[in-house]
């Protein structure tokens, strides 16, 4: 019989939580026994491992974040620690980790698939910065949340006539950020994969006040040139010159901690189930993710090579919007 890990690293991510349960539930179908990974690849080099079957997943689907707990261990990086946890994993017979995470995560994976183990990776993160699927797990209810949160905000913008600045997370990826700028019909969107001027920007806003609008709203992403702090410090410091102050909103790990949207369910539990099916017809050493549509697999040695682009076309689509 087959024994299966199951481990959530990194960042938590809306659905998670469904994704843990479809690989429980799928393998258990195939009469394989399941152990979940403990606070990620802390729990892979300890030996915190729990035997997971269908009544142990039972009402998590609708939950945020992870029944298994995550962390971040960079020295993980050490072959060393690495070994540590393949004997772990030998001691207790398990053949085969499913790893559910983003980048960090799926380095991890690759590390212990280099070493002979059968590895799974599944694309997790709200960031939406990993090769191989076109979207991850989380990302459309951190974009949900964002929205709301922007909706919001611009009742208020409009009402006090301001101009607001929401930061929203995604790390060195400007995704989030982007897409949240479309959606939430911002006037000027600040990311990484930019430029971001603060004279530019206050141009811009200027604009949006000559044509009339109401009010001015700006998604920065965290990992912008220019963050939303930076800019707002600026614009106070030059305020008699432009005229204007910048009013901030960061909304941080508020976007990690929603219920997954029903998108999400239903993407974490193709992903968990593609996984399974994966080690089941003996390939190993891919990440599991969706591409036009499709889920399919991605080498993880191209996942860690190689860096996801953001698309161009939709950051000149979100100027012309603005206006």
């Amino acid at each position: 019989m087959r024994r299966v890990a199951v481990l959530t690293s990194g960042g938590d991510a809306p659905g998670m939580n469904a994704a843990i349960r479809s690989v429980v539930r799928t393998s258990v179908h195939r009469n394989w026994q399941v152990i979940g990974v403990r606070h990620g690849y802390r729990g892979l080099i300890d030996g915190s491992f729990v035997p997971l079957g269908t009544r142990d997943v039972g009402g998590i689907v609708q939950r945020g974040g992870t029944m298994l707990g995550t962390a971040r261990v960079p020295e993980f990086s050490q072959e060393a620690t690495r070994q540590q946890a393949v004997r772990q994993l030998a001691h207790h017979g398990i053949d085969a980790l499913v790893v559910i995470g983003g980048n960090g995560s799926q380095a991890g994976a690759h590390s212990l698939a280099e070493m002979g183990l059968r590895v799974v990776g599944i694309a997790s993160t709200i960031d939406n910065d990993v090769v191989g699927s076109d979207i991850t797990i989380g990302v459309d209810t951190a974009l949900n949340i964002a929205l709301e949160a922007i909706d919001r905000l611009k009742i208020t913008a409009s009402s006090h006539q301001r101009a607001f600045l929401v930061e929203v997370m995604g790390r060195n990826s400007g995704y989030l950020a982007l897409m949240a700028a479309i959606a939430g019909g911002a006037e000027a969107v600040m990311l990484p994969e930019a430029d971001s001027d603060p004279e530019c920007l206050a141009q811009t806003l200027h604009r949006a006040y000559d044509i009339g609008k109401a009010h001015a709203l700006v998604v920065v992403a965290e990992g912008a040139r220019q963050n939303a702090a930076t800019l707002a410090r600026y614009f106070a410091e030059h305020q008699a010159r432009l005229g204007f102050e910048l009013r901030v909103t960061t909304l941080g790990h508020v976007q990690r901690g929603g219920a997954p949207t029903a998108y999400d369910r239903l993407l974490a539990t193709r992903f968990g189930a593609a996984a399974v099916e994966c080690l089941a017809a003996e390939r190993q050493s891919v990440l599991i993710g969706l591409v036009r549509g499709e889920v399919r697999e991605t080498p993880l040695k191209e996942v860690v090579t190689t860096t996801k682009d953001l698309d161009r076309g939709l950051l000149a689509l979100a100027t012309v919007l603005a206006q």
